[in-house]
């Protein structure tokens, strides 16, 4: 069984049964171009449904950490190995600044990549955020025994990764060479439920409304060539308008990015998609 690697919010582990129910029944090669912490893409490799595969994010450093995976593994079990890795503040905010100082460098690749992932397991609730000056600045997330993946989970997540293309790009270049038969996931940050809804906490910067437009005209271009296309989003007015027409699933799902407990809690979200098992 393989499992995420980095904790993310907005994952979708807690709506992971409902879009199982409703992937096709098969397809040629699987897309995900909101790549995440590539909850489906593991599961359906758990179940043997993945064969090629091409992911996509346009968040560098995670894009970066499974590069390295899938290139460096034993490099960057290496790196982990060694002992500065402490779940103390003043040491998440010293290794915070030095992840700073030298993201981007790709002659750090490595060193990034277990940034990273020490960043993200000890941060607060798997955020990732920047400042005005692109820096990210998620608090130290004060958990008593946070574990860093292992070995063992990183070797398989090694292989999986071994027949996956991986890009850095817009979801619109991810998908360009798509093809009739072929199943395509989109994992969009969602459509905020209101403008103080929980969903902006973990919106990125830029993709509003007219992104989620640009979005929806993409997946009817896709379905017209004969691609299978799912789609997650929050249950919105918006949503609703932009995929008429479609298969429009409602699920039940809390989330715990709120600071605000019973904004947790009810959410209904949605899935779209073109297609009927």
């Amino acid at each position: 069984m393989v499992k995420p690697i980095v904790k993310w919010a907005g994952g979708k582990r807690q709506i992971l049964k409902h879009l199982l129910e409703r992937i096709p029944i098969e397809w040629d090669i699987y897309y995900e171009p909101f790549a995440g912490g590539l909850a489906l893409l593991t599961a359906l490799y758990t179940k043997g449904k993945i064969g090629k595969a091409v992911i996509s994010d346009l968040n560098e450093e995670l894009i970066n950490l499974y590069v390295v995976i899938k290139e460096r593994p034993q490099d960057l079990l290496k790196e982990l190995r060694k002992k500065i890795y402490h779940n103390d503040k003043e040491t998440y905010l010293k290794l915070r600044e030095e992840f700073n100082r030298i993201r981007g460098n790709q002659s750090y690749d490595v060193r990034r990549a277990a940034l990273f992932l020490y960043l993200n397991r000890h941060g607060y609730n798997g955020l990732w955020r920047v400042n005005s000056k692109g820096e990210f600045n998620v608090p130290f997330g004060r958990y008593k025994n946070p574990k860093m993946p292992d070995e063992k989970h990183i070797m398989k997540f090694h292989e999986m990764l071994k027949n996956i293309t991986i890009l850095n790009e817009d979801f619109e270049i991810a998908v360009r060479n798509i093809n009739e038969n072929d199943f395509v996931y989109f994992d969009p940050p969602y459509q905020p439920v209101s403008k103080t809804a929980y969903f902006t906490d973990y919106t990125s910067a830029g993709f509003d409304s007219k992104e989620q437009r640009r979005l929806a005209a993409l997946c009817r271009k896709l379905d017209e060539k004969g691609v299978y296309f799912m789609v997650s989003n929050s249950d919105t007015p918006l949503i609703r308008e932009l995929y008429e027409g479609f298969n429009i699933y409602v699920v039940e799902a809390n989330r715990n990015i709120n600071s605000k407990a019973d904004r947790r809690k009810g959410i209904t979200e949605v899935i779209i998609t073109n297609y009927t098992k």
